[in-house]
């Protein structure tokens, strides 16, 4: 095998695994330790990634977040059929917080006819909810991050710091048994684990492909979720992972 196809392999592993450990490639490609490091230390060097103890990292996965309208089109039929099984769990009435995140707009779109207190930092989401009569709308303040569209950093933690509300509808931009629910900004994690806190029930709602990549800033463990709603592109074996953490893993 030429070097160029050996690192374009090692790319296309680091981009559905997370990540490449050394001594795993050496073995699986039959090559020594020393060529996989010379390799990544290529690939490093021309930007993809991010060399780190024992392999690297795509380089990708630690400073690039699509913006909403990009990430709204990746996943749509998924997305769709999660925010309905999410719909499910809806009381008829209560306080709700939606989480920015392409998934929980949509569910705030399928919202059935009820008397809800809502509490988002999303604007797409207050958008969607603003001229409904049954829903007491309110928007945490704070500085609003272009590429999520949600507000973020001491404003809305502490306002979240004074409320206790029914159900939590949560995002994230990666998630997995071992390391969580992840996102790339620190800022908006410090707000996303104010909304766990806040929330006596909490369900996070995250597409299949979405599982396995860890980003920046951990904000909850996935013991901490009352229900992960996820689809069926799921590998049976992750989700059996998932629920082994005591959360109820719904698979839609």
């Amino acid at each position: 095998m030429y070097g160029a196809e050996r690192r374009q392999l090692l790319t296309q592993r680091m981009r559905q695994e997370g990540r490449i450990d050394v001594a795993t490639a050496s073995e699986d490609l039959d090559v020594a330790p020393e060529t996989i490091r010379r390799d990544l230390g290529a690939l490093e060097r021309q930007g993809f990634v991010r060399r780190v103890y024992g392999g690297a990292i795509p380089l990708e996965r630690l400073d690039f977040e699509p913006e909403v309208a990009q990430r709204d089109t990746t996943a749509s039929a998924e997305k769709d059929r999660i925010a309905r099984a999410a719909l499910e769990r809806v009381p008829e009435r209560g306080t709700l917080l939606l989480d920015a995140g392409t998934t929980t707009a949509r569910l705030a779109g399928m919202l059935p006819a009820g008397e809800f207190t809502v509490v988002t930092n999303s604007l797409p989401v207050a958008n969607q909810l603003a001229h409904r009569g049954n829903c007491d709308l309110h928007l945490l303040g704070g500085r609003v991050r272009a590429t999520t569209l949600a507000s973020v950093e001491s404003w809305a933690r502490d306002v979240l710091a004074g409320l206790t509300l029914d159900f939590g509808f949560l995002g994230a931009n990666g998630f997995s048994a071992e390391r969580g629910c992840t996102t790339p900004d620190s800022a908006e994690g410090a707000v996303k684990a104010a909304m766990v806190h806040a929330c006596r029930q909490r369900v996070l709602l995250a597409d299949h492909t979405k599982y396995g990549h860890d980003h920046f800033s951990r904000f909850a463990g996935i013991s901490e979720l009352d229900v992960l709603v996820t689809d069926g592109g799921l590998d049976q074996d992750a989700a059996e992972e998932l629920r082994a953490t005591g959360t109820d893993v719904v698979l839609a």
